[in-house]
Formats: C-alpha cells, structure tokens, sequence
C-alpha cells in the first residue's frame, strides 16, 4: 500500500472546492475541527473540471471530500460524514438522536430559506424583489436568534460549549451575510435586534477551526461584484 506524507492511500483525504464557497467552508471547518490533515485541491472552473466531473457527475458542483479513493458529495453529507468518520476533537453532532434531528432541521432551514434569502436579494430584478428578499432574510435572523437561545443554553454556540452542526451550517454563511451588508446598507446581525447571533458571530470567527479558512470580506466583495456586475 503505498504512502502519501506519512498516510496510507486508503486513508489519504483530499478537498476539491472553490475558496469563495460556504459550502466549502464547512467542509473545511469540520475537518480543522476533528484535526484532520487532508490536500485542498482549488477548482477554478468547477463547471468544466474533469476532477470535479470524474468525482461528482450527477450535480457536477462541489465540495467533494476524496477519503481514500471514496468520493462524499454535498456539504451537509460531508461534515457528517467527518463527524462519524474520525472521533477526535469534539463532536459536531450532539449524541441524543433527538438533538441530532434538531440540528439537522435547522441547517436543511438554514440552506432552504437563509442562503435563497441571501441569494434572492444579490439577484433581485428590482426594488420590490430585494425588498421582500430583505423581509424574508430579517426574519430568519430572528427565528435563528431564538433558536441560538433554545439550542446554546446559555453558553457559546448552537452546539454547547464548541461548534457544533448548527454552528457550521449557519457560520458558513456570514461571509454572505458581511458582504450583502455592504452592499445594502441593512445589518442583518445587530447587537440590538439579534444579540446571541451578535456575539456568537464574533466567537465563531475567532474559533481556531474557523480562522484560518474564513475568506477575506473584502475579497468576498470583489468576487461578488465581479459576479453580480454590481
């Protein structure tokens, strides 16, 4: 069997994403959580990469963790599949199969409702479409809000103590979030009208899994504006 920096190629875990991404993100924040050494392979063309159409021809889009030669495709599918897979660091899921649900609920929400939110206002036709796209947005900040109070019990994250699966899927998203502030003027997170999510924010980012990986806003920007020809 042969040896790649120390690991065997069964165990030898590689990345496939693109640095803008948040779905990338969490890939990437799962696997600095659970210390796990892997490869990141940028994908410049995601569309057009023979990697990225070799390891996921059914939705062609990534992230794509490679363990071994095993491709695991979807962000959400991944940070979970890093949970299970290696058991050092803290858990991301809670252990109470009831809990578990819980977080699994509100990332599949956080996807369906918070980025098509975000989405919704960078692609608006016109004013009356970004205004509801805002109105839509304000409101899953507060539902999160309440939900960071339920789920935190008065400690740091969604998850408890550290990060958890909640903390990765919605966290992922306030690079997003920073640069549709910029360009609308709206601050979604405040320390007034939604002040767990205000301080949660500024502990996430500083978290040693999170730092290292969160992209630049100001690169963040540029990229959306060369995207969205804003």
């Amino acid at each position: 069997m042969g040896l790649m920096n120390g690991v065997s190629n069964d165990e030898y875990v590689r990345l496939l994403g693109a640095w803008p991404s948040p779905f990338v993100l969490r890939t990437r924040i799962a696997l600095n959580l659970k210390h796990v050494p892997y490869e990141y392979l940028e994908e410049e063309d995601t569309l057009n990469s023979e990697s990225v159409l070799n390891y996921n021809p059914v939705h062609k889009q990534i992230p794509i963790l490679i363990h071994g030669n095993k491709p695991i495709r979807e962000s959400l599918n991944i940070v979970m599949y890093v949970d299970e897979t290696w058991l050092s660091g803290p858990p991301i899921l809670p252990s109470d199969p009831f809990d578990r649900a819980v977080a699994r609920f509100w990332d599949v929400y956080i996807d369906e409702h918070c980025f098509t939110s975000i989405s919704g206002v960078a692609v608006a036709k016109d004013k009356e479409e970004r205004t509801m796209a805002i109105a839509k947005l304000d409101q899953c900040m507060t539902l999160l809000e309440e939900t960071f109070q339920e789920c935190s019990k008065g400690r740091g994250f969604f998850g408890g103590d550290d990060i958890g699966f909640i903390d990765i899927g919605f966290g992922s998203l306030l690079g997003p979030l920073k640069v549709l502030e910029k360009f609308t003027g709206v601050k979604f997170i405040h320390p007034e009208n939604t002040p767990g999510l205000f301080q949660w924010a500024n502990r996430f980012y500083a978290h040693e899994a999170v730092k290292p990986v969160m992209p630049d806003i100001e690169k963040l920007v540029e990229f959306a504006r060369l995207k969205f020809n804003t």
